[in-house]
């Protein structure tokens, strides 16, 4: 099913909508419909919004065995589009006064103090120098404390099997303990690289996490629903699903490369979002957050808009314009390791991926956003005002996924009038 909406619901049907070219918009819905009709893909919504009007396409079914017709407000697992999230959080507790971008997090995460730094990537874990400062709250968010994951084979150095034998490797399974410790364990390795000096992808967040929760005094669940969730009225975001939800949580999937067979990965009434997780993660592993297309559009409308939703402020202007810079220098981005041509485009700002040059999607730099294993995308652009968001139920895993998301996108960005 396919939705337009605008202010003006009598105006002539072909007259552009916000700057949406409602021509364009159908190309937008006949890419997403290929995937979903040639069985490659169980179901999906997506949304283009700019301007206050808002297009939405629900495709497909929510569960391949029942058949139940995807809907606007199907709920999806978003594993690490929480990041924004998280830095949207921790910025709170910046404006507070709680937390200091550029101060060190001893205090709040005594387990990261003093840390040693290996000598070198494939050293053993006892071969390590002191480390010349304290991890500081903007290392988290621009994924610079010094240990994260690993751009190599499993297995290929000592940290790596370190940090899998611990439970706090980046991965797609939950983290099994709590966060205390989680942290205990993190903090018995040393770091890779020293505080500042690298970006390394993820675990920064989940850290942030743990971090959100001590300094507010309240468990992540809590901070963000109270702080974040219920001002912007994101009524369906969460960790985990209530009962009375569970039927509007899509089933999730993983495709057989070679035979393209669907096998089911998580279900919703048992599997792991029908219960609160053993670790909130602020990072999105195991499948981060639970939301809905217009949950999330709330969201990055708010981010559009400086930091404010309706009458009420979240962050600064300031602290939305950090978190939508790019914060990680060309040494930096040539001695940090990612997938292939990452860096050409990219940048790094708090949670999320900054372009820094016109990538063939957009025209310009600034576009923001970031996706997320189980399938799902976003991204803002503040120079045309727009948002777009693709949710789906399929784990990541081939080019095609990515090619997927890259052709929504450059519809979405076809679509503006």
């Amino acid at each position: 099913m396919t939705l337009t909406e605008r202010p003006d619901q009598d105006a002539p049907s072909r007259k552009p909508q916000g700057g949406l070219s409602p021509e364009r918009l159908a190309d937008v819905t006949a890419v997403l419909r290929g995937p979903v009709d040639q069985g490659k893909l169980p179901g999906l919504v997506a949304l283009v919004a700019r301007d206050g009007h808002v297009h939405v396409d629900t495709l497909g079914v929510q569960d391949l065995q029942s058949g139940v017709p995807m809907r606007r407000d199907t709920l999806f697992r978003t594993a690490s589009m929480a990041k924004p999230i998280t830095a949207v959080a921790t910025l709170m507790l910046v404006e507070d006064g709680v937390l200091q971008l550029d101060g060190p997090v001893d205090r709040w995460l005594p387990e990261l103090a003093n840390r040693r730094v290996l000598r070198a990537l494939d050293a053993p874990l006892d071969d390590t120098v002191p480390a010349r400062r304290s991890i500081t709250v903007r290392d988290l968010l621009t994924l610079r404390l010094g240990i994260g994951a690993v751009m190599a084979p499993p297995d290929t150095y000592p940290i790596q099997r370190a940090m899998q034998e611990a439970g706090v490797a980046p991965g797609f399974e939950p983290i099994p303990h709590p966060p205390d410790e989680f942290m205990r364990r993190l903090g018995a390795l040393p770091l890779i690289h020293p505080p500042g000096e690298r970006w390394m992808y993820h675990t920064g967040f989940e850290v942030l996490g743990v971090l959100v929760a001590r300094a507010s005094g309240m468990s992540l669940e809590a901070f963000l629903s109270e702080r974040l969730f219920k001002p912007l009225g994101m009524h369906d975001t969460a960790f985990s699903v209530p009962e009375a939800k569970l039927d509007r949580l899509s089933t999730a999937y993983q495709r057989d490369a070679d035979t393209g067979a669907m096998t089911v990965v998580d279900t919703p009434r048992t599997g792991r979002f029908s219960r609160p997780p053993t670790f909130p993660a602020g990072g999105g592993q195991g499948g981060g957050l639970v939301t809905t297309a217009d949950d999330f559009l709330t969201f990055c409308r708010m981010l559009l808009n400086a930091g404010r939703h309706g009458a009420t402020r979240i962050l600064s202007p300031g602290s939305i314009q950090e978190l939508l810079t790019d914060q990680i220098p060309p040494e930096q981005k040539d001695a940090s390791p990612f997938f292939p041509g990452f860096w050409d485009t990219s940048g790094w700002g708090f949670g999320g991926a900054v372009t820094t040059r016109p990538d063939g999607i957009s025209p310009t730099a600034g576009r923001f956003g970031w996706a997320g294993g189980f399938g799902t995308t976003f991204f803002i652009d503040p120079r045309q005002g727009l948002a777009a968001i693709l949710l789906t139920q399929q784990l990541m895993g081939g080019p095609d996924d990515e090619a997927f998301a890259v052709a929504f996108s450059k519809a979405a960005y076809a679509a503006l009038g």
